[in-house]
């Protein structure tokens, strides 16, 4: 693939993220995936 290919696969693919990361903001999810996040942490150091 030519330099230039690669270049707009790149940007398509972070366009595309930045989209669900707002969809999932939108939504409400981000308080859910730090919850989740932050349990998770707690049992691995052994805490919770």
């Amino acid at each position: 693939m030519s330099n230039r290919t690669k270049c707009f696969a790149r940007m398509v693919i972070a366009v595309i993220a930045c989209v669900f990361i707002v969809y999932g903001t939108a939504r409400g999810e981000l308080e859910i995936v730090l919850n989740k996040a932050v349990n998770i942490c707690l049992e691995c150091i052994g805490l919770g």
